[in-house]
């Protein structure tokens, strides 16, 4: 798993009048994901702050409506909605789209949605062994719909049905979404080692 979760900021408030206890109890142990998650999109402390606080007013206004087992995904693809909303009222429409995705073929799923021996794959040793500066920079120059799978899976460790339901497309969507991610951060910490190596000479 990449080492690069973000700290929650001091006083961080959810709303001025406490929510219920079930909704605490269901919602309020994943606000450190939250807040990852949006602080990786937004690329700012503040502005993820700002979205997950209408996240989460959002989750609890239409808590009602939730019956089913898995919270955790269910308030992710609120905070990843909201995120783009907030993105696109704020900084404009101009947000750089993924490249097309073909069939990968590089990962199986099993029937519950788990990837199998995901874990051993280069890629994801290439990120445990590599300085976590370079990652986090690589990570952030990644398009946002690479970048959103790579978090969820690497850093929060959903399972690929988990993010299908987050990110809102197929689980083979999510998995080729996944193999290019890693090519790309894989071929980004390669270059730039290949520059720290001219220099040093």
């Amino acid at each position: 798993m990449i080492d690069a979760t973000l700290p929650l900021p001091q006083g961080f408030r959810l709303a001025e009048h406490p929510p219920s206890r079930r909704f605490q109890e269901l919602a309020l142990p994943h606000l450190d994901a939250a807040y990852n998650l949006a602080r990786w999109l937004t690329k700012n402390d503040h502005d993820a702050e700002d979205v997950v606080q209408e996240a989460y007013l959002r989750a609890y206004r239409f808590f009602d409506g939730f019956h089913g087992d898995n919270a955790r995904a269910w308030l992710l693809a609120i905070v990843r909605n909201t995120c783009f909303s907030w993105l696109k009222r704020n900084r404009g429409p101009a947000q750089p789209e993924a490249a097309a995705e073909g069939d990968q073929g590089a990962h199986q799923v099993s029937a519950t949605g788990g990837a199998l021996a995901d874990h051993d794959s280069p890629e994801v040793q290439l990120l445990r062994a590599v300085d976590h500066r370079q990652v986090n920079a690589a990570l952030a120059a990644l398009p946002p719909d690479f970048r959103e799978v790579l978090i969820l899976r690497e850093i929060e460790e959903l399972s690929y049905r988990e993010i299908a339901r987050v990110v809102g497309v197929p689980i083979g969507t999510v998995m080729s979404r996944l193999a290019r991610a890693r090519g790309q951060l894989q071929q980004a910490w390669l270059t730039q080692q290949t520059k720290d190596g001219s220099h040093g000479v």
